[in-house]
């Protein structure tokens, strides 16, 4: 019998003639499926519409998931791996020096997008820079810096090779830097290991279902399927959660889908495309019941949305202080409006992807995850197994892109079962339709204010009920409306103060953490509401903050009585002021935003973070510590505390964060990671020269917040939470043209690490805040179906965009914190939406409600 060779596709590839099979889908997958190229990442194949993916076709940026094999027989292919020496580090170094990346997994394809920009016009302008990278989405930087790197580049001149700062308060790279500039330093996608499977996942077909059957066995016969898992094949326990262990990590026969998202099965097989294809084939028999997608619906009806659950309530967070009934009867105005906010993507870059080694005697597992909790991960990993937790190492591979969207575990059960049962290692990678289904979105929350102040502007009293969708599960949608209703009077002082706020369960998408984290929807609505008695009493937006602003020994909020760390939301307004006064003078169009978010958990948690350093023979030092680096800089904020405290080299520095040592923690979230692993790394510090900093030895630290007091304590004056970040933005529009011009952000971060990755931060925030106010949604049908289901159909905005972004980093310390730290990541977009509807008013008299504000613009 005669075998057929399979057909293949030739091309030249960074210099050498190679031949690939011709049934990949695109040039993409044959780069990093065959060839094992992988500076080429991929966001979203077969779509084309992040821009993760660009090579070079003879010369010109090209879009490889885009790129049928046929299209580019015999042409000349060139990736980042290709380019020559002198080019790649005059690149790398640019976007390193200019701060031009964070998670780094849209850079490379920014990177040889600009390569070629440059060959054809040397001289590149910003602005002309701009409108070409409209093929490219950043989720973390706003751009701004991406094009300072290219202005530096166009200028011509030379670019040393970046230096790390070894100080606190230092503008030194980002940690890894130039590797992920050049796509160097993999993700968990990028990660290769011999015998590795691959496996896929079959989502549900319906948000509400009882499962009666599921029938593999055409997948089975499909050749190179490995195995089929299901949840009659787990070992320990069916469902995992990070507050709540209500969610399945499969639906079995005879259980019930609660949204699309479920998963019912995995299949193993030899390559991805295998997998997927096998994937499509399982038979799934339903019983299908009436979806449960209106949140206020769902709390009145007996019917439970969520399989296993009881009620679909699943939280409710009051509070009051005060004669609030009362204090609106005396008060000279008073207005009363509902706001409501949409569901929001993530939309980090990279889709959620885990690997899963066991070890060749069957009794331990690696997993290598992305997530933004990896111990977590690893105690639900060893739920799921059944085994014990010390036979499950998680190591964090640092991911491309979060925001809290990677809290839940997402794919890294399935995989771990699969590779725990195969004795094989094992990867699974979302698509991008996958990963938007799959994991939490922002709450959408409905928000009924009714607010008082006197006749001078002071505030006299808040009413405030909401209601947010959390979906089905819970992962830490309490924790969302529990941090709204502590966050509903904005960083104002207010003497009567009465809220309500519900977590409601539905069959939409599951919502859980996202940056800000509850704050953004409460201060869009608290910011409204200013500027409508701000009108009504015949002052400006800054005149009635300014006079409201709250200041030390004043009671905010749920009762908690502000110390000199406040002092931070004056200080925001005074740095803005002139740039207030200058729009208004210019005839501008303004709108002002004012906002404070906690770093840390609060409400009552016990946080214990831990930190060790080591010194190796080789002259190195390991600073090991637990959170998750996803593009906010934590790896480089722990380097140079260590720098500075060691009074080491940062360059001698590695910074692990793996399960070997008991230093967890918890999530990535809330600013966390700035504030504690700055406490506890400092800690170890501190213990390694007390010893005499010993080679061998591991020196732990540990910094603790254990002084918080839960809402539902009911004290009268409660802690809430040891700290907080201020922020005052203004958002700047040309009346003419009705576009926006500028956005002036000050932020207090308590003390700036790094300011130019603090920097970044800021601009990246205010980019996503734009966004949340201006376009961005994520709506479900009334099956609980998303509808928006493309990176391009989010709305998230392009380069061309955004306006310019003048950060002014203001550094008002908190009094208890390691270095006076307060964080910036959370706080970053939580004044803006409030700030974008407070110009439009300006710009055409109507008052907005609702977000986003501009999507059909």
């Amino acid at each position: 019998m005669t075998t057929t060779e399979p057909a293949t596709v030739g091309f030249t590839l960074n210099g050498a003639p190679v031949r690939v099979r011709a049934d990949h889908p695109h040039l993409l997958a044959a780069l990093r499926e065959e060839l094992n190229v992988t500076s080429p990442k991929d966001g979203c194949s077969p779509s084309g519409q992040c821009g993760c993916c660009t090579i070079l076709i003879d010369g010109k940026a090209s879009i490889s998931c885009q790129l049928d094999l046929s299209r580019v027989a015999g042409r000349d292919v060139t990736t980042l791996e290709g380019l020559a020496e002198c080019d790649r580090n005059r690149l790398a170094h640019a976007f390193a020096t200019c701060g031009a990346l964070q998670c780094g997994f849209c850079t490379p394809g920014i990177v040889m997008r600009t390569k070629a920009l440059l060959d054809k016009d040397p001289q590149l302008s910003r602005d002309k820079a701009a409108r070409h990278l409209g093929a490219h989405l950043c989720r973390c930087t706003g751009y701004t810096k991406i094009l300072d790197a290219i202005e530096l580049l166009a200028a011509g001149d030379p670019i040393p090779a970046p230096a790390r700062s070894g100080a606190i308060g230092g503008s030194g790279a980002k940690y890894e830097a130039t590797e992920l500039a050049l796509g160097d330093r993999g993700y968990v996608d990028d990660l290769r290991v011999d015998g590795m499977l691959h496996a896929a996942l079959r989502l549900a077909d319906h948000a509400r279902a009882d499962v009666t059957r599921i029938d593999t066995s055409a997948a089975f016969a499909v050749a190179g399927v490995e195995a089929i898992y299901t949840a009659a094949d787990i070992p320990g326990e069916l469902r995992v959660g990070i507050i709540h262990t209500d969610w399945p990590v499969f639906i079995p026969v005879g259980g019930r889908t609660s949204y699309l998202g479920d998963v019912l099965a995995i299949v193993v097989a030899t390559d991805r495309a295998t997998a997927r294809r096998a994937a499509e084939l399982i038979e799934v028999g339903y019983d299908v019941h009436r979806p449960i997608v209106d949140p206020h619906a769902a709390i009145a009806d007996d019917d439970v949305a969520v399989w296993g659950t009881d009620s679909n309530v699943l939280s409710r967070s009051t509070y009051r202080r005060g004669d609030v009934d009362d204090a609106l009867q005396a008060s000279a105005h008073v207005i009363t409006e509902t706001f409501t906010t949409q569901r929001i993507e993530h939309a980090f870059l990279e889709p959620e992807s885990t690997l899963a080694v066991p070890d060749p005697a069957g009794a331990t597992l690696h997993v290598y995850s992305g997530g933004q909790g990896v111990w977590d991960d690893r105690n639900q990993i060893a739920s799921l197994l059944g085994i014990d937790r010390d036979q499950v190492t998680v190591e964090l591979v640092s991911n491309g892109g979060a925001f809290g969207g990677k809290e839940d575990m997402s794919n890294q059960g399935q995989t771990a079962l699969a590779a725990w049962l195969l004795g094989r290692p094992v990867k699974c990678t979302l698509s991008r339709e996958e990963s938007l289904v799959l994991h939490p979105k922002r709450h959408p929350i409905h928000m009924e204010y009714t607010v008082g102040c006197d006749v001078e502007g002071q505030l006299t009293a808040l009413r405030a009920r909401m209601v947010g969708d959390s979906g089905a599960y819970a992962s830490v949608g309490m924790k969302v409306l529990e941090r709204a209703a502590g966050h509903a009077s904005g960083p104002y002082h207010l003497p009567a103060i009465d809220v309500d706020a519900i977590a409601a369960r539905t069959n939409n998408p599951v919502c859980g953490a996202f940056r800000g984290f509850g704050a953004n929807q409460a201060q869009f609505a608290m910011e409204g509401a200013l500027d409508r008695l701000a009108d009504r009493a015949g002052i400006s937006g800054f005149e009635i903050r300014a006079r409201n602003v709250i200041r030390p020994g004043q009671v905010w909020g749920p009762g908690q009585v502000m110390d000199d760390g406040c002092l931070g939301a004056s200080a925001c307004l005074d740095a803005i002021r002139p740039h207030v006064d200058a729009a208004v003078a210019n005839g501008k169009a303004i709108g002002l935003g004012l906002g404070l978010k906690n770093s840390g958990l609060g409400n009552g948690f016990k946080e214990i973070a831990r930190a060790v350093v080591r010194f190796e023979t080789d002259g190195t030092c390991e600073v090991r510590h637990c959170w998750t680096e996803m593009g906010q800089g934590i790896h480089t904020v722990a380097m140079q505390i260590a720098a500075e405290e060691l009074a080491i080299d940062p360059e001698r520095i590695r910074v692990i964060v793996d399960t070997t040592r008991e230093l967890g923690a918890g999530q990535t979230t809330g600013s966390r990671g700035t504030l504690m692993g700055a406490g506890s790394v400092q800690a170890a510090c501190r213990a390694a020269i007390a010893d005499g900093c010993r080679v061998g030895v591991d020196y732990e630290g540990e910094y603790r917040v254990d002084w918080t007091n839960s809402l539902s304590e009911g004290l009268e004056r409660p802690v809430i939470h040891s700290t907080f970040g201020y922020a005052a933005q203004l958002v700047v529009i040309d009346r003419p043209t009705g576009a926006i011009e500028r956005v002036v952000a000050a932020h207090d971060v308590g003390r700036a690490m790094n300011p130019l990755l603090c920097e970044g931060q800021i601009e990246g925030a205010v980019h996503m805040g734009l966004g949340y106010a201006l376009s961005e949604d994520f709506p479900a049908d009334e099956s609980g179906r998303p509808t928006n289901m493309t990176l391009r159909s989010l709305g998230i905005l392009r380069a061309k965009d955004v306006p310019p972004i003048d950060v002014i980093l203001v550094e008002s310390p908190q009094p208890n914190a390691p270095y006076g730290i307060k964080g910036v990541g959370e706080i970053g977009l939580v004044p803006t939406a409030g700030a974008v509807a407070a110009a439009l008013h300006d710009l055409d008299g109507g008052w907005r409600t609702s977000l986003p504000m501009r999507r059909d613009a």
